[in-house]
């Protein structure tokens, strides 16, 4: 996969990799750890897991003041290790999961060149901040 310009978010998540790989993934998980902050909230969640399938989120302010459409396509999937995706405008994304308990995930990702890079690195940091405070208060 040929990254450009990439920006990089990562994290440590202290449980088993079946978890955290399942949280990422599944849809009724996705809903309850992928927005920056609370002032966010995911409208409609698609994930369709398989190499050439796509996933739809639609996030958007509580306050209805921004929304917008993510969506892409994933290019490569070797499960509990590594998901490269497509989005729409072309951009590409690697997120990696390496250990076990803790896992490590990493996002490298090509922002918007017209936004504000230090907001999508922090946008995306929170996510993934998100992610983990949502995985470990599980049991």
């Amino acid at each position: 996969m040929d990254l450009k310009n990439t920006l990089t978010a990562s994290i440590q998540i202290y449980k088993p990799i079946s978890l955290v790989w399942k949280i990422w993934n599944e849809p009724e998980h996705i809903a309850k750890w992928n927005a920056p902050s609370d002032e966010w909230v995911n409208e409609k969640i698609e994930n369709n897991l398989i190499e050439g399938g796509g996933f739809l989120y639609v996030m958007a302010k509580k306050d209805g003041s921004e929304r917008f459409d993510f969506r892409g396509t994933y290019t490569e999937i070797i499960e509990h290790e590594r998901l490269a995706y497509t989005l729409d405008d072309d951009r590409k994304s690697l997120i990696t999961f390496t250990g076990n308990n803790p896992v490590t995930l990493t996002e490298i990702f090509e922002p918007v060149a017209s936004l504000d890079l230090t907001m999508q690195q922090e946008f995306c940091q929170s996510g993934l901040n998100q992610l983990k405070a949502y995985a470990e208060q599980l049991i």
